[in-house]
């Protein structure tokens, strides 16, 4: 299996559905690395080992977002894990609106972050006045935020921009909760919490939910909706197979990001000819829009000096730590599910076969098949049934079960 089809079908799905563009800053000195964010609230954090997952480092109120009013915004900075096991330094941003009950629901929304540019986060995007790297799932936000919920949202790709890193992105989720109940001014300390979002905002969701038990047993999730998201890289690779494609930059960016993850596992960089190092480097710090740009109409074949990765068993193993499928672990909490039945970029049979080992297991499971074969319209239309099924968590009811 060569590494491209691996790594890069792994986004594929959850790009189409996202828009920005890149937002770089001079090169960095490591190619595999993204440029720093020239903020001290980024800044290198020492003694992060003495920090428990979720512990917060440092707080900071910010102003409210365009296009969101009566609420009240911080965001926090905390210490998380990383595939290796090792502590990172995580971001999240809280919307809390003012009229909120002390203690009540929170909602842990993990949107698209299709990037290598950490200026493509949500933490920088939420307050970008570029209409093309505008956060767009702002509308199901203030629909949130009208019940009531305060809304966390994570940079789950990390600090680092590990973008495909699934699994990790599902740790971030669950330690940012943390650092969110645990920061005194949100008082949200006994709140119930849920989570959602879509493709790949769905993979971090998904991954949460499926870690919980394991990483994060205390939390009182009630539910996860997890909608569009690639539970099996490797069949979305085959899938998808292996020849020129309009969207190969983000195949491309998704294997870039996995190296920054597993840097001695899958070292894309080593394998790629003049013109593979020339789009790497052009894509240091891009956002969708220039990721899609630069990789339209190219493949593997012809960025790829040498193939020699394509039968390591070190590279399958770390592309499959990050497909849900294919992980032993299941929810603890009542669990949502949409998709489109024919969706063209992400593999159906992954998703019915995750679901199924979630039944067999005892899990609440709701699937819903939306009327589309379109990826970006199976995430609208499925969106408001999901925040609907949310609510009946946060009120208490039973959860329903289809399986």
């Amino acid at each position: 299996m060569r590494v491209f089809e691996l790594v890069g079908a792994a986004v594929m799905a959850g790009a189409i559905a996202c828009s920005a563009v890149i937002a770089a800053g001079p090169a960095a000195a490591n190619p595999l690395e993204p440029t720093p964010i020239a903020d001290v609230f980024y800044a290198p954090v020492p003694d992060l080992e003495a920090k428990n997952p979720g512990d917060i480092i440092s707080s900071r109120p910010m102003p409210p977002p365009a296009g969101f009013v009566d609420v009240d915004v911080w965001q926090l900075r905390f210490r998380s894990t990383n595939s290796a096991g090792e502590p990172i330094a995580a971001i999240n941003t809280v919307i809390a609106p003012r009229n909120k009950a002390p203690n009540g629901p929170v909602l842990s929304y993990q949107h698209i972050i299709n990037a290598l540019g950490l200026e493509c986060a949500p933490s920088q995007a939420l307050w970008t006045q570029d209409p093309n790297l505008m956060i767009r799932e702002a509308p199901a936000l203030n629909g949130a935020l009208q019940r009531g919920w305060t809304v966390v949202i994570a940079d789950h790709l990390g600090p680092n921009s590990a973008y495909g890193a699934a699994k990790m992105g599902g740790q971030i989720v669950l330690d940012s909760i943390r650092a969110s109940q645990r920061f005194d001014p949100l008082q949200v300390r006994q709140s119930p919490v849920a989570l959602a979002g879509y493709s790949g905002g769905g993979m971090a969701t998904a991954w949460a939910a499926a870690l919980q038990n394991d990483y994060a047993p205390e939390l009182n999730i009630v539910g996860s909706a997890a909608g569009g998201a690639p539970m099996n890289l490797e069949r979305m690779a085959r899938d998808l197979g292996f020849n020129p494609h309009p969207v190969f930059g983000l195949a491309f960016a998704a294997a870039l990001g996995l190296e920054r993850e597993y840097p001695t596992r899958i070292p894309i960089s080593e394998q790629l000819n003049p013109l593979g190092q020339q789009m790497a480097a052009e894509l240091q710090n891009a956002c969708t829009n220039d990721i899609i740009a630069v990789g339209a109409g190219k493949s593997a074949m012809m960025v790829a000096g040498s193939l020699n990765l394509m039968d390591s068993p070190e590279m399958v193993a770390a592309v499959n730590e990050n497909s849900v499928e294919l992980y032993p672990g299941v929810p603890k909490a009542p669990f949502f599910e949409w998709h489109s039945p024919t969706d063209m970029l992400i593999p159906v049979s992954s998703i019915t076969n995750t679901l199924g080992r979630y039944c067999a297991a005892g899990v609440a499971v709701t699937e819903v098949l939306v009327p589309s074969n379109d990826h970006l319209t199976a995430a609208v239309l499925g969106l408001p049934q999901a925040l609907e099924w949310i609510d009946a968590r946060f009120k208490g009811v039973p959860a329903p079960s289809n399986c």
